[in-house]
């Protein structure tokens, strides 16, 4: 009987930092605030951290804000997705959220 399985080391999931998150949710409240968008999902693996944005909770989301670990380093990427198209990517959160702030938004009349 091998013990191999148990020696293994695991990964560690990732998180988005408590900074991070507080970002993402500050660019997420001026649209809720608009109405155009209504809810979100956190969803974490051991690869990625998504935050994702939607307009009703059963539909697929408009946006995904996914934190990606580079192989073997502990620096990130922060990649904005729409569905399956890259938007922007950037190692620095807070130009992505930049660029989320220039995004199109809704007019209402």
């Amino acid at each position: 009987m091998s013990l191999h399985h148990l020696t293994r080391k695991k990964t560690k999931s990732l998180y988005f930092t408590r900074a991070e998150l507080s970002s993402i949710l500050s660019a997420y409240s001026v649209r809720v605030a608009s109405g155009e968008w209504r809810d979100y999902a956190l969803d974490h693996v051991e690869t990625s951290a998504m935050f994702s944005v939607f307009k009703h909770a059963h539909e697929h989301p408009l946006l995904t804000i996914e934190k990606k670990r580079f192989k073997g380093q502990d620096k990130y990427q922060f990649i904005l997705q729409d569905r399956n198209k890259t938007l922007f990517k950037s190692t620095r959160l807070s130009e992505l959220v930049s660029y989320l702030h220039r995004l199109p938004r809704l007019i209402k009349s």
